[in-house]
C-alpha cells in the first residue's frame, strides 16, 4: 500500500515485527494528551511493554496540546517524542502526533487509560491482515460499569452511529471508538481536517469514500483515571459530529431527495398550468399549484447544493469516489447552467410581463391565468438559481482543478 521507501523493511518471526538496521520503527503509539499527568505515564508504559513482549520496533508519540502540567516531563522522561500543536483540539492533537510519527501502523487511543494500550497487538495483528484502518468496538468487547455516561451509552453513540451507518453506508458498529489503528498511507488518503472531537467522525467517513479497507477489533472500554472533568462535552462535540455527518452526505440529503421533489414538482405544474383539473373523482385547484411549484424549487434547490457540497468536498478530500465530481470537471457546467437557466428565468420573464400588460389593457377576470402566473413564476426563481449556482460551481471546480494540479 503506497509507497514503501520511507518505511522500514518488515520481517515476520513468529508473530514479531522488526525494523531493518535503519532502525526506523514499524509501529507509532499516538496519544493525544492535555493535562494528563496523572494517566499519561500509564498508558506509555503499556505500549512500551508491548513493543518488547512482541518483538515490535516501535515508537510512542504524544500530540500535546498546550497541557500546563507535568505531561510534557512525564512523556519525555519515559522516551516518548513530544509533539507540540498549538491548535486546540483533539483532532488537531491527533493530526499533529500521526504527521509527525515514522512508523508504517499508527495506533491511536486517549491518555486517560479508559483505552487498554496493553492490546495495541490486535490492532497491529488486523493492519498486518490487510485492513487500512481498523476500528475498535466498546460494544463488542465489553463497557466497564461507569466507564461511559448513560446519555453516551444508550443515546448518544448509539443515535450518532446508526445516522452515520445509513446515511455513508457504513458497516462499523462504534463510529466514535477512540481507539483505532492505521497506516501510514490510509492516513494521508483519508485526509480528515477536523480539529475537534468530530475528527473522528470524519476518519471513518473519509475511509469510507476513499474506498479502504476497514476492520473492527472488540475493545473493552474501562472508567477513566482522571481526578477532572473529561475534555467531552457532550451536547457540543455530538452537534459537531452529527453537522459532520450530516454535511458529508450529500447523496442523500440533497441529491436523491432532490430529485423525489424536482421530478413530481415539474410534472404537478405541466398538468395543471392551464387551470384546475379532475383526477379520477379528485378535484386538484391551485393549492396544488403552490405544492407543486414548492417542490419544484426545493427539489432544484436541493440538486444544485448537493453538487455544490460534492464539488467542496472532493477539494480537501485527497481521494474521492464518485462518479458526479469527474463528470463535472470534464464538461462545462456554468455554461451549461447559464444557458439553461438564463433562457428559464427570461422567458418566464417576457411571459409574466405579457400577462400583465393583458391584465392591465385587456382587463377581465385574472382568476384564469393564476396558474400559469405560479407556473412562470417558479421558471423565473428556478433559472435564476441556475445560473448564480452555475457560477459558484465554477470558482469550487476551479479550485479544486488547481489543486489537483499542484
Amino acid at each position: 500500500m503506497g509507497d514503501r521507501s520511507d518505511f522500514a523493511a518488515i520481517q515476520t518471526e513468529q508473530g514479531s515485527l522488526r525494523a531493518d538496521d535503519a532502525g526506523a520503527p514499524i509501529v507509532s503509539a499516538i496519544i493525544p494528551c492535555l493535562n494528563e499527568e496523572r494517566t499519561l505515564g500509564i498508558c506509555i508504559r503499556k505500549a512500551l511493554d508491548v513493543f518488547a513482549a512482541r518483538g515490535i520496533s516501535g515508537e510512542v508519540v504524544v500530540g500535546d496540546n498546550g497541557s500546563s502540567d507535568r505531561s510534557v516531563e512525564i512523556a519525555e522522561s519515559l522516551g516518548a517524542r513530544v509533539v507540540h500543536q498549538r491548535v486546540k483540539g483533539y483532532g488537531a492533537a491527533i493530526s499533529a502526533a500521526a504527521e509527525s510519527a515514522r512508523g508504517k501502523y499508527l495506533i491511536m487511543a486517549d491518555a486517560d487509560d479508559s483505552y487498554d494500550w496493553s492490546k495495541l497487538g490486535d490492532f497491529v495483528d488486523a493492519l498486518e491482515g490487510g485492513a487500512d484502518l481498523v476500528m475498535g468496538n466498546r460494544f463488542a468487547g465489553g463497557i466497564e460499569p461507569g466507564a461511559m455516561p448513560p446519555l453516551h451509552r444508550y443515546l448518544g453513540n448509539p443515535v450518532l452511529s446508526t445516522i452515520a451507518r445509513w446515511l455513508h453506508h457504513s458497516p462499523v458498529h462504534d463510529f466514535h471508538c477512540g481507539m483505532r489503528g492505521f497506516t501510514r498511507d490510509a492516513f494521508r488518503r483519508i485526509g480528515a481536517r477536523s480539529p475537534g472531537m468530530e475528527f473522528a467522525s470524519e476518519m471513518v467517513i473519509n475511509a469510507h469514500r476513499a474506498g479502504l479497507v476497514i476492520r473492527e477489533v472488540p475493545i473493552k472500554l474501562h472508567r477513566d483515571k482522571r481526578d477532572r472533568p473529561p475534555h467531552l462535552r457532550s451536547f457540543r462535540d455530538g452537534w459537531r459530529h452529527l453537522r459532520l455527518i450530516v454535511a458529508h452526505a450529500p447523496d442523500t440529503m440533497y441529491l436523491i431527495p432532490g430529485v423525489s421533489l424536482l421530478v413530481p414538482g415539474i410534472v404537478g405544474l405541466a398538468i395543471l398550468a392551464a387551470g384546475p383539473v379532475r383526477i379520477g373523482g379528485w378535484y386538484f385547484g391551485i393549492h396544488f399549484v403552490a405544492l407543486s411549484a414548492m417542490a419544484t424549487l426545493i427539489g432544484l434547490s436541493a440538486i444544485l447544493f448537493g453538487m455544490l457540497a460534492k464539488v467542496a468536498i472532493a477539494i480537501y478530500q485527497p481521494v474521492h469516489g464518485g462518479r458526479l465530481v469527474p463528470m463535472l470537471m470534464r464538461g462545462r457546467p456554468l455554461e451549461w447552467l447559464l444557458f439553461s437557466g438564463g433562457v428559464l428565468a427570461v422567458a418566464g420573464f417576457v411571459a409574466d410581463v405579457l400577462l400583465a400588460l393583458r391584465w392591465f389593457f385587456v382587463g377581465g377576470p385574472m382568476e384564469q391565468s393564476v396558474h400559469l402566473t405560479f407556473v412562470i413564476t417558479t421558471a423565473c426563481v428556478a433559472g435564476m438559481s441556475m445560473v448564480l449556482s452555475g457560477f459558484v460551481l465554477k470558482l469550487l471546480l476551479d479550485n479544486l482543478g488547481d489543486k489537483r494540479a499542484f
